[in-house]
């Protein structure tokens, strides 16, 4: 596959604060990745100097081969849109989408008429008036009407209802598949975007943890559930990243696939097996990577 961007060795400090640390990947063409991790992880600053908005401490980036820095051949092929992104005081939706239109040499403005119409936005109203979820469709209508060869959301997403976020995914979804390009989307709701990320990339204090096909990720763990002493017995020399009791029975997510053998294991021992979601998987990752495995202990009378 082709490389459209290239990152080696990338940190970034501030002051005593360091927020990426010596982070080295590669970004494929026709891709959507899934940019996940904790707040303050290190996600939005990684993106922001990959779109030349930050600057790295150091570290090598090569966006189609060439540094993005001050480079408009390299910047008019990449569009970023975050959550707080700055409009000018009295613009309305129109002359954001006209500057867009101006800037993205693939914008389809027909695309982005359709949108504003999925979206209900009210074209009239100045951007500063605007609620937080109309404000998100402006960011959104933008990333996916530029058709940028690549484009980062950086949780542009967040002000939307549950109805406007399925749009998105769906709209979003539906132009990749016509038009593929290279997508970089940072998410806290991963199970709702579970299904529309092709490769994982997750970022806990400022280090890449994983870097892996989706499909891959979601077959990496699995909870098993059951007798204490069982679990305990079944696990034993597994790596275990969660752990939850309630009286005598446990719930453990351990890492690594099953075979057939420990399928037959667990049936004679009496355990069932369940798989474990992607969100579930990420945020017992992050939690295993701070420190040793979470454990969650139930008061059964709290139950009654």
């Amino acid at each position: 596959m082709t490389h459209v961007i290239e990152v080696n060795g990338l940190t970034k400090r501030y002051r005593e604060t360091l927020a990426v640390d010596d982070v080295s990947l590669t970004i494929e063409k026709d891709t959507i990745y899934g940019l996940l991790g904790r707040n303050g992880a290190g996600k939005t600053t990684v993106m922001s100097i990959l779109t030349a908005q930050n600057f790295a401490t150091s570290g090598d980036i090569r966006v189609f081969g060439e540094d993005p820095y001050e480079n408009a051949a390299v910047l008019g092929r990449m569009c970023f849109v975050r959550e707080s992104q700055k409009y000018p005081e009295d613009a309305l939706p129109k002359h954001a989408f006209k500057t867009a239109s101006l800037f993205f040499p693939n914008w389809d403005q027909s695309l982005a008429d359709r949108l504003i119409e999925d979206f209900q936005l009210p074209m009239k109203r100045r951007i500063k008036k605007l609620s937080r979820g109309q404000l998100s469709a402006v960011g959104v209508i933008i990333g996916i009407a530029s058709r940028a060869e690549i484009t980062f959301f950086d949780e542009p997403y967040l002000g939307l209802d549950a109805v406007a976020r399925q749009v998105f995914y769906d709209r979003l979804l539906e132009d990749y598949t016509e038009h593929p390009r290279t997508i970089i989307l940072s998410s806290h709701l991963i199970d709702e975007v579970s299904n529309l990320i092709e490769r994982v990339l997750v970022i806990d204090r400022g280090r890449i943890i994983m870097d892996e096909e989706t499909d891959a990720v979601r077959d990496r763990a699995a909870n098993i559930v059951g007798e204490a002493a069982a679990v305990d017995a079944f696990v034993a020399g597994r790596e275990v990243i969660h752990r939850e009791s309630l009286g005598r029975v446990a719930s453990v997510t351990v890492v690594g696939g099953l075979t057939a053998a420990d399928l037959q294991r667990l049936d004679a021992a009496g355990l069932d097996v369940a798989p474990v979601s992607l969100q579930q998987l990420i945020v017992r990752t992050t939690q295993h990577a701070s420190g040793s495995p979470e454990q969650t202990i139930i008061d059964e009378g709290a139950l009654r």
